[in-house]
């Protein structure tokens, strides 16, 4: 397979669906159609996960209602096999937290002429000074 010469497209196209779908609590179970049922992984804040249902269970899980997201760079690469790695970097804020900076990085494995979410990596950037 060859590279995708359109990635950027793909790759900005998917992180706006996926946190439109995440941060609406009622459309968030549907972020398991992009997810594979047993070939995903998810690290949530270093809690590693596989899979599509036990992956929702974990989203499923957060307790805020409500999010602010800020985006400050989205950064897609093509891969070798057609995929399409992506790199998120951002802000958000849960109901009434203060903002914390965040890191979030895809990979999207191609399937028929769609992709699924074959890695997810997810970690807010607080850095411990004490």
């Amino acid at each position: 397979m060859a590279l995708n010469p359109q990635y950027e497209e793909i790759g900005k196209g998917f992180v706006t669906q996926y946190y439109a779908l995440f941060d609406d609590s009622n459309q968030r179970p549907s972020l398991a159609n992009l997810y594979n049922a047993e070939l995903s992984f998810m690290t949530f804040e270093g809690q590693q996960i596989q899979g599509a249902a036990k992956i929702l269970e974990k989203l499923q899980s957060l307790s805020f209602q409500n999010i602010n997201r800020v985006l400050t760079a989205v950064d897609s690469q093509p891969m070798f096999d057609g995929g399409v790695l992506i790199n998120v970097l951002g802000r958000l804020q849960c109901d009434d937290d203060p903002p914390h900076a965040y890191s979030q990085t895809f990979v999207l494995k191609p399937i028929g002429t769609s992709f699924y979410c074959a890695h997810d990596i997810f970690r807010l950037n607080i850095h411990n000074t004490a």
